[in-house]
């Protein structure tokens, strides 16, 4: 089992599908990376050798991804939060931030589904 970026990659995988399983790593993205190292996509994960596994590893370093990645959006939703502008509000009361419609919709993002109490069995 490889082990990229601290994530690990499944073994039963084509290359260009395991790297997906990275934060904010998309097939676009994956399909760059492999065309510029000259790594086949339909590789499975573990034929891969080693020196392979180290160029992709090389390659992801120079994107910001996975805890880096997900530090830094954490730290900007603190930082809209502590000035207490309309979005960290949103953010705050677990509300749509980008002025989506709450009357009818976002019931994922305002509350936890609730089961249907009246329903026959």
């Amino acid at each position: 089992m490889a082990r990229i970026a601290w994530v690990n990659l499944p073994n039963g995988k084509h290359v260009e599908i395991a790297l997906t399983y990275i934060y904010w790593v998309w097939r676009p993205l994956s399909n760059t990376i492999l065309e510029k190292l000259k790594i086949e996509k339909t590789r499975k994960i573990e034929t891969l050798e080693e020196k392979e596994l180290d160029l992709i590893r090389d390659e992801l370093k120079t994107r910001l991804i996975e805890w880096d990645l997900r530090r830094f959006v954490s730290s900007n939703i603190k930082r809209l939060q502590e000035i207490n502008c309309y979005r960290g509000q949103r953010h705050s009361k677990k509300l749509p931030v980008r002025w989506q419609r709450t009357r009818t919709n976002a019931r994922t993002r305002k509350w936890k589904a609730l089961a249907v109490a009246w329903k026959k069995k």
